[in-house]
This record gives C-alpha cells, structure tokens and sequence, in this order.
C-alpha cells in the first residue's frame, strides 16, 4: 500500500494536461459529445423515434428532440427496469440510482449504463484529485483512505441482473480496483442500510485509519465525527486523523456548516465543493478558493442551458456553451450516456467565468428546502398541509417554512409558519401529521427524519390572521400575483415575516 499511493499519486499528476484540453476549447467537444451520444443510440427506442440517425446539426436535434422532465422518461425506464433493453442507451442498463420524487413519485429512478459509470462518474472523480494535486503538488493525501459518508447505501435486486439504490450505494458498489484500495470502511460495512448500526460501526473502524480525505453531505459527516470524538475522548478530529487535509462536499450549501467543520476538525484543511448527482458529475471546483465550479464537458454530457424566464413556455429554448452569459440564471437541461435526453435536471445555476466555464448551482426551478439532502418541494409541502388540515380538522390560510440549522447541541429541522382559517384543536397533533405525510411523499425526507439522527419533527409557529399580509405590504407586494413564499433554502424570509409586528 504505501509504495502503490505514491505511484497512483504521480499518474493522477499526470493527467492534468487532458484537463487542460478540453477545458481550452469546450464548445468543439461538447459538438463531439453530442454527436458520439447521438450516434450511439440511434437504434434505440427513442432513437427510431425521433430519427436519430438523420440528425446532423445540434439545430436538429433540438428541433427533432423535446425536452424531458421525469414524467417523461418514466415509462420508457420502467421498461428497463423489466429487462427490457436498447430503449434509451444502447448498452445493457442494470443499475438505477433512486433519488428525491417527483410530483407524482415518492422516488424516481436514473438510469445508470458502464459508460455513464466510467466516462462520467469516475473519470470526474478522477479529475477533481488530478486538479486537487495541481494546486497541491506536495500532498500525501493519497498516502491514507479516503472516508465516503452518505446516508442509507441499501441495494435492491430487481431481478439477477438489474439492481437499484441511492446514488453513492451505485457508486460503491462499482468502485474500480484502485478505489477499493484507497477507501475506507469496508464494502460490507459502507452499504450497511441500518444507520445506526453502520455509523457505530463506521466509527470504531474508522477512527484506527490514517484517513487524509473525507467526503460526503455534512449533514452525516458531522453526525459521524461527533461519534469519533466520542469514542475516542478527543475534542478534535487532528488529534484522531493528524493527516486529514481534504474535505469535499456537494449536494446542499456548505455555508452554514462551515464554523462547524473548522471548530471540530481543529485545524485548517481544504474544502473542494462538487456537483454530483443521479443524473451526473457535472463540475467540481479546481481550487479551494475558486469562485465556481469547472464544468465538465469531456465527461459523456451534452449540456443546454435554459434560461429560466423559459420555465413552462409551451417550446422553451436553450442555448449552448458559446452563448451563456455570467451570472444569469439558467436551468441546467442534460443528455448522456446514461440514456437522458434533453433532460431537464430541476436544478438552476449561474456561470461566474467563460474561460474556462465555471458555475454556481443557485437553487431548484421551484421553491425548495435542501438544506439537509431533504429535497423538499412546494408539491411535497402542499400536499402534506392538505393531508394534515385533512386529518385534523383544520383549516390552513396560508403557510411558509424555512430550515433550522445544526448547531453543537442539537440536530437540524424545519420551521413552519402557519396562519390558520381553522386552528386545530391539537397543534402537536398537526405537527405529527405533517411530518407522517411528508416522509411518505418524499423518501429523501424520510430518510433524514429517521430516528431523528438529521432532522427533528418539524417546529411550527402558529401566527394571526393577516399576519402574512402585513409583511406583504411591507414588501411592498400587495395584489393577486403576489404570493407568501412557500418555501426557502435559507432563513431570510422566516426571519422577516417574524419581525413584523
């Protein structure tokens, strides 16, 4: 192990000039991306059914080609999922990645080929170490395992061949040689499906490593440290991993986990933020300090970007990569190897630099609560509102919800403002019957709220009639087309709304 790192560490220097080529001119490779992704499944179902085969142009292609929302593609991975085969890609499909529902699905399934696995996935990963070692040639992060925190990693066998579950349990599963080798625990114990078995596990194995690197959502991350330092009598993470140098985060903002991490690790590291999701590694930031995140465009991606004042127009436009502008909202529309096409991902981003192309994500199309890897949206909320007035007897006017953050004493929630037509005659009641209906429309929820070990039962703040008008006027957004926000990813809104006397 020792002489095999820093052999692996030089060939990871090594692959840098590639990032340097297709970050130099990404417009020509997204143009051969797009056609090899093209080319590749023409004689797939959908590709007989929009003439892949006589497409010659990206302007024929998005002439020929809708876009996609999950609702769309449903049908045809439901076939997949049977066996059946060559219907969106045109290599056999035996792995799915279950993430957050949609509006009409607890959870939707994303297709996962080989290609998507290697030319995506793992080459991604691969890059964010190579450029992590351009800016720090003298790191030995190599030299120790690699720590990857999620929350449940249970696989599900459909048949002998085909198996589904969240994103990270795909990737595990499939980890190449090399990464087996750098990463710690061991598979048995990393796909563990009881959390709390898995973290008192991953914890006693743990804390013996030299682990350099840690990865994951902080929300867990946070809750596996604190058991570290418990069973080891230490007030810092240096005094159990001296090695530590990297933390990489993605999937929720970092910012208000930040004190937090630097307090309990006890030192200063690096912290890299990614873009990795079901549907793809899309970016990763090159450097700690940079603004943005370098966009991956060699990585078996097509990407379109749709400016999101085209939201729900009846034929949306897009634009590519030589049109984009810096610091406009756009929705991130994607095909892949993977077998999307013109696929509308939810999430919306910004581009902070042209050359080489950066991004921010700036939210989800709609109004949402993430702050925690809930993926909570505005359907999800309506509908567990409705179901807990349903169950209660009560009536709701208007509501609105904000997260509350983790703090050293205590675990994340939600907090809801509610105004009441009707108050129930039992608020802790209602409470309950809120957070029962959100768990069984969202399985993200519903996996943060187990045991309460990320979220608490939700907090809510019953407030007068014409409470929420009152902060209207103040906004200065009095009339029909305005609307109490529903949701939001920070507190700004919640605090606001609380100020008003």
């Amino acid at each position: 192990m020792k002489l095999l790192s820093p052999a692996i560490s030089r060939l990871v220097r090594m692959r840098f000039w590639r990032i340097e080529n297709w970050s130099r001119h990404p417009v020509a490779v997204q143009r051969e991306v797009l056609q090899e992704l093209v080319t590749a499944a023409q004689h797939t179902t959908l590709g007989k059914k929009y003439k892949f085969s006589n497409l010659f142009t990206l302007k024929e292609f998005k002439k020929n080609v809708p876009i996609h929302s999950y609702e769309d593609i449903k049908p045809y991975v439901e076939r997949m999922m049977e066996g059946e085969e060559n219907i969106l890609w045109n290599t056999p499909i035996n792995w799915f990645a279950k993430s957050s529902g949609t509006t009409s699905d607890k959870s939707k399934f994303i297709p996962i080929s080989e290609e998507s696995l290697q030319e995506n996935h793992f080459k991604a990963s691969k890059d964010v170490l190579t450029s992590y070692y351009n800016n720090f040639p003298g790191s030995d992060l190599l030299t120790g395992k690699s720590l990857v925190v999620g929350g449940s990693h249970q696989l599900n066998k459909m048949n002998e061949e085909i198996q589904y579950g969240d994103l990270s349990a795909v990737l595990l599963q499939n980890t190449p040689f090399w990464g087996q080798w750098l990463r710690t625990p061991e598979l048995s114990i990393a796909l563990l499906d009881e959390w709390e078995e898995k973290i008192e596990q991953l914890a006693a194995i743990t804390a013996e490593e030299n682990v350099t690197s840690l990865a994951g959502v902080p929300t867990w991350t946070l809750l596996l440290l604190k058991k570290i330092l418990a069973i080891k009598g230490k007030s810092t993470i240096i005094e159990v991993w001296p090695n530590l140098e990297l933390y990489i985060t993605g999937g929720v903002s970092f910012v208000p986990y930040r004190e937090q991490f630097d307090k309990i690790v006890g030192k200063k590291i690096n912290y890299l933020e990614i873009y990795n999701a079901s549907e793809g590694f899309f970016a990763g930031q090159q450097s700690p300090d940079d603004d943005g995140m370098l966009l991956f465009t060699e990585h078996g991606i097509f990407y379109e970007f749709m400016p999101v004042d085209q939201y729900e127009q009846k034929n949306p436009q897009t634009v590519g990569l030589d049109r984009v502008t810096i610091g406009k909202n756009y929705a991130l529309v994607i095909s892949t190897t993977g077998g999307l096409w013109r696929y509308l991902v939810g999430d919306t981003i910004q581009f902070t630099s042209l050359n080489p192309y950066k991004i921010k994500v700036t939210g989800r199309l709609k109004h949402f609560m993430n702050a925690f890897g809930e993926e909570v949206i505005v359907d999800n909320s309506d509908y567990a509102i409705a179901i807990a007035a349903e169950k209660t007897g009560s009536i709701v006017n208007d509501y609105t919800a904000a997260p509350v953050y983790f703090s050293e004493h205590a675990n994340g929630a939600h907090e809801w403002l509610i105004e009441f037509e009707k108050a129930p005659e039992n608020l802790q009641q209602f409470i309950v019957e809120l957070d029962k209906a959100l768990k069984n429309c969202n399985s993200d929820y519903e996996a943060k709220r187990h045991r309460d070990i990320a979220l608490r039962l939700p907090f809510v703040h019953v407030l007068p009639k014409g409470h929420f008008t009152k902060w209207l006027h103040s906004k200065n957004k009095v009339g029909g087309q305005h609307k109490v926000p529903r949701l939001s990813n920070d507190r700004v809104i919640l605090e606001e709304i609380l100020s008003i006397q």
